[in-house]
């Protein structure tokens, strides 16, 4: 007995011992926001003042100082997000998660985002402000990776930290612009649509926007004052490898001062983004003489995406233009090294990399390029045909300004100022939000746009020599999409159609109307808008164009054939407003006739990959509502009963039946235990929340959340076959900045401010966002010091 007192009393203390030193391990790893730290060539005290949901509110007495403490406060917050994501663009996942991501890591490689990245910052200016500050930021990560505390995730992978550099801010922004095009998603799959099924089937695929629908109005109108489905496969196969947000779309609105009650503008703007944990924005205020910005970092990136002050406030949404193309690429039938140009046969480029593989040997592979771009065949397993297919995108064309446009809108004092600084975003294309103090409001399309022959189907692989030239017809800034100060008080931008001001419609990748319709129901009749009213609206998951689909529906319906609990169901269907509140029923059968509708009707002719790879695009948001308006489609028939031609009425019945079938299996037959709350839900992942063992302490939720997939409050989600709705992107901060009370304007982010999962920071806002809160954005330097959770003072060294 006393030998086995003993052993316990050992056990006792050895467990004691490894939680005390857990606590050690885990304080010490915990980002400090409190005390004194010495930065090196800091020329001044540099106070940091942290508010009560983390946000660092940095006050130097000059710039440099003020981004030197930023990018150390950042980094101990976010340093794993930033390592993770300056990966990405140089194909540099596989050194840390192994041979999972080796794809990956060549598709990335192949586009060349690497050595764009590389040739952007050899012919940079180093004296520049932008630079001197760009570096001072990078200054601050590299101290805090020198002498902070190494996070947890190194930890787990083994991985050395290493000081980062201006080509990675570059890599992050390639990674960025790649993450907001759909061509590769699109023009792919309707190629093979055409080739193997025919023309006459890409009819009823919503491929071009209905004019009929909610399109962007300009104001003024410039012009007048003067491969298949592998390759579909492979991207997106590439791109949900990465357990990073991915940029998805977004809504912004800034209403003039004649449709607000206090006379001023109020900007509203919620970018849509994959989910993830961290979140992607990064906030901070910074202050020094003659520059405040409280501003939204991406991880790694000095300047904000997002921002305000007191005299302006700026903000974005995808534009969703065309700036990728494929072609195919013929080889000299003599000579395979070398392919077909306007000029002749030309030797193909040949490019060699080589991949760091976590616990393995380095991988070295070779690919071509032509002048278009990389040649895809052999880059990813999933490409097997023999015919090559390369890829152009404008981003890596020409001369990157990017960095350029975005410290100018983080340094602009004006309207003028700001507009200046847009013509140097090239790409991604951008929807850029504005509103200010003194009453403008402002929408531009931004991006390199081109001339686009009548005769050119953008949507499509191009046949070798009859697509767009590498040489296009470059359109000013002057003729982009854009609306200053329309009579109609207000600008908007949900990543619909913009109109068209260059004698042309510029093609594009756009989301149905849904969002912008209810978006302009809500604007345009009220003139007495205030802060709390457009919090309101912002979080609205009311959609006003499923009511009508279900109208439709219903109408197809041979009521003759229904149960009395089908006519029940239906019923209620009928008298739904398009709400999605938790306890909804109605959209828990909406979606799940919604997806057995598109199933049965492309999925005999596609097959389930193809079917899926429809499902990965925009279309297959945008051709709902007209494909069931159509009497006599080619997709209505089932081409696998040969004896029977179906009809749309047959098609929409089966779907019926079957969602109904499908919910009763899965819930009962209580209808009211069919809620929404049970089938949408929302994780937030981190990359090692993959490992089951880590879920529950890397990742956020899971939690049910009301909203839905194009409505305002823009949760989104795929549809799979089992009708579980798990959302992947959605808002990734909520901003409503009132000019009439700027010092109590309101934001919120999904989860939390810090990345480390060892901060209280780390997921303390995920409860607010999901119930539609907000909190907020201090101004005020007397309200900070007051109410300030600590602060941290750094001091020269």
């Amino acid at each position: 007995m006393k030998k086995l007192k003993k052993v316990g009393l050992i056990l006792l203390v050895i467990v004691g011992i490894l939680l005390i030193a857990g606590v050690i391990f885990s304080m010490y790893m915990k980002p400090d926001y409190s005390g004194k730290k010495a930065l090196t060539d800091l020329a001044e005290n540099v106070n940091v003042y942290y508010d009560n949901y983390g946000i660092p509110h940095i006050y130097g007495n000059n710039e440099e100082d003020a981004f030197r403490a930023l990018g150390y406060v950042h980094a101990q917050d976010r340093l794993w997000q930033m390592e993770v994501l300056r990966r990405i663009g140089r194909g540099g996942l596989s050194e840390v998660f192994g041979p999972d991501l080796l794809s990956t890591d060549k598709f990335f490689l192949s586009l060349g985002i690497d050595e764009n990245s590389a040739k952007t910052v050899a012919a940079l200016d180093l004296n520049t402000q932008e630079i001197r500050l760009s570096q001072a930021y990078l200054d601050g990560i590299n101290q805090f990776i020198a002498d902070g505390p190494k996070p947890i995730e190194f930890y787990l992978t083994g991985l050395k930290r290493e000081p980062f550099t201006l080509k990675d801010i570059y890599n992050t922004m390639g990674y960025m612009a790649f993450s907001f095009a759909q061509a590769h998603k699109t023009d792919p799959f309707l190629t093979t649509i055409k080739n193997k099924l025919g023309s006459e089937y890409l009819v009823d695929l919503g491929v071009d926007v209905d004019p009929n629908t909610t399109w962007i109005q300009n104001y003024p109108p410039k012009a007048s004052d003067s491969i298949e489905n592998n390759i579909t496969a492979m991207v997106t196969d590439a791109l949900n490898a990465l357990s990073v947000p991915l940029f998805e779309g977004s809504n912004s609105w800034v209403i003039a001062p004649e449709k607000t009650k206090n006379g001023k503008v109020i900007f509203a703007n919620d970018p849509h983004i994959g989910f993830a944990q961290p979140s992607v924005w990064y906030e901070a205020h910074l202050n020094a003489p003659n520059y405040e910005k409280y501003g939204y970092h991406l991880a790694g990136v000095p300047f904000p995406m997002l921002g305000h002050n007191r005299d302006l406030a700026y903000g974005m949404t995808m534009f969703e233009n065309d700036d990728v193309d494929f072609y195919y690429e013929v080889d000299n039938p003599a000579n395979k090294n070398q392919y077909k140009t306007h000029d002749g046969w030309k030797d193909y480029e040949l490019v060699t990399k080589t991949i760091k593989v976590k616990d393995e040997e380095e991988v070295v592979f070779t690919f071509k390029r032509t002048d278009h771009g990389p040649v895809l065949n052999g880059i990813a397993n999933q490409i097997t045909e023999e015919r090559p297919i390369s890829m152009s995108w404008i981003y890596t064309k020409g001369e990157n300004k990017v960095m350029k446009a975005v410290y100018g809108m983080t340094h602009a004092t004006n309207l003028k100022e700001f507009e200046a600084a847009l013509p140097n975003i090239h790409a991604p294309g951008l929807n850029i939000m504005y509103g200010d103090a003194k009453g403008n409001v402002a929408w531009w399309a931004s991006a390199q746009l081109y001339q686009i022959p009548d005769s050119i189907n953008t949507k499509m692989v191009f046949e070798s020599e009859m697509g767009l030239d590498e040489n296009k017809t470059l359109l000013p800034f002057t003729e982009n999409p854009q609306a200053i100060n329309p009579p109609w008080k207000y600008v908007y931008s949900a990543n619909n159609q913009p109109d068209s001001i260059a004698g042309m419609k510029y093609p594009g990748y756009y989301l149905p109307e849904n969002r912008a319709k209810r978006i302009v129901e809500l604007l345009q009749p009220k003139n007495d808008w205030d802060k709390l009213a457009v919090g309101a609206m912002i979080t609205d998951v009311t959609s006003s164009v499923n009511p009508e689909i279900l109208k439709d529906l219903a109408n197809e319906l041979d009521i003759k054939q229904l149960s009395k609990k089908e006519l029940n169901v239906l019923d209620r269907l009928i008298r739904w407003k398009g709400d999605y509140p938790l306890e909804s029923i109605e959209g828990t059968v909406y979606h799940r006739w919604v997806y057995r509708l598109l199933r049965n009707t492309f999925s005999d002719e596609l097959g389930l990959q193809g079917f899926e790879d429809l499902m990965s695009t925009h279309m297959s948001k945008r051709l709902i509502a007209p494909i069931i308006k159509k009497d006599h489609s080619i997709w209505w028939d089932d081409v696998h009963t040969k004896e029977v031609k179906e009809t749309k009425k047959v098609i929409i019945q089966m779907a019926f039946k079957e969602a109904m079938a499908s919910l009763i299996k899965d819930f009962g037959e209580v209808e009211d235990e069919w809620r929404w709350e049970r089938v949408h839900s929302l994780e937030h992942e981190h990359p090692i929340g993959k490992v089951a063992a880590l879920r529950s302490f890397f990742n956020v939720g899971p939690f049910p959340v009301h909203g839905s997939r194009e409505v305002i409050n823009n949760l989104g989600f795929r549809y799979t076959s089992d009708g579980f709705y798990k959302v992947g992107s959605g808002p990734s901060t909520r901003r409503v900045i009132d000019f009439s009370d700027i010092e109590n304007s309101m934001s919120i982010l999904p989860t939390g401010q810090s990345g480390n999962p060892f901060s209280r920071f780390y997921e303390d806002q995920a409860e607010m966002f999901l119930k539609g809160e907000f909190r907020k954005m201090m101004l005020n330097k007397n309200e900070i010091l007051e109410k300030a959770h600590s602060k941290l003072v750094f001091i020269p060294r």
